[in-house]
């Protein structure tokens, strides 16, 4: 079994790397994901959330309101700290569960993770950051996301650095070019697995 960590900023196209890697052969297992099922109505995650903050963050259909919560934590560290300590010992459970099913197995994980420099994730056999400079990643979020030029910035700017990524990286996708640029990269990433593999 190989593991692999996928990171990269908002807007430089990491989710698509993600699908291209399962293309290819990967297993997904994607953090954000993980992350939303274990916010649904009637889970401990979303009781506890509730009983935290209230019916504020309950939407009109019963279910989080993303929104609202992330207005009471972004710009809150003291916020954010009781969303983890909610949050982080479910999803390490559950991401732990869903990984040891191939172990033993000659598996190709990808564990598509954010905020893998922000956390300070270890264990993996290599880091692939898909790289963007973000003055290219802010017309993307303001075109795929709806995002203002304004609000794309600031969240640019709450996450790790450009240079903190790419310090990190054992691999980098360049994804500033055209999607068959990318292709090529997402190719060239592969074969590098294989390489891992075959150590």
């Amino acid at each position: 079994m190989i593991e692999i960590g996928l990171t990269g900023g908002i807007g430089s196209g990491k989710s698509t790397v993600a699908q291209l890697l399962v293309d290819h052969g990967a297993v997904l297992l994607d953090s954000d994901s993980l992350v939303r099922e274990l916010q649904v109505p009637g889970t401990p995650v979303f009781e506890a959330m509730v009983a935290q903050w209230g019916e504020r963050i309950v939407a009109d259909d019963g279910t989080l309101d993303r929104g609202e919560l992330a207005s009471i934590v972004f710009d809150d560290p003291a916020q954010l700290k009781l969303l983890n300590a909610i949050v982080h010992p479910a999803h390490a459970i559950e991401m732990e569960r869903r990984r040891s099913t191939y172990e033993g197995t000659d598996a190709i994980l990808v564990f598509d993770i954010p905020l893998l420099v922000e956390v300070g994730h270890q264990g993996f056999d290599g880091v692939v950051v898909v790289d963007l400079d973000p003055e290219q990643a802010v017309p993307r979020l303001v075109a795929d996301r709806g995002l203002d030029e304004a609000d794309a910035r600031r969240r640019i700017a709450n996450q790790a650095t450009r240079e903190e990524r790419l310090d990190r990286a054992d691999f980098v996708i360049d994804n500033a070019g055209t999607r068959a640029d990318l292709l090529d990269e997402v190719d060239r990433c592969w074969d590098w697995i294989g390489s891992l593999a075959a150590k």
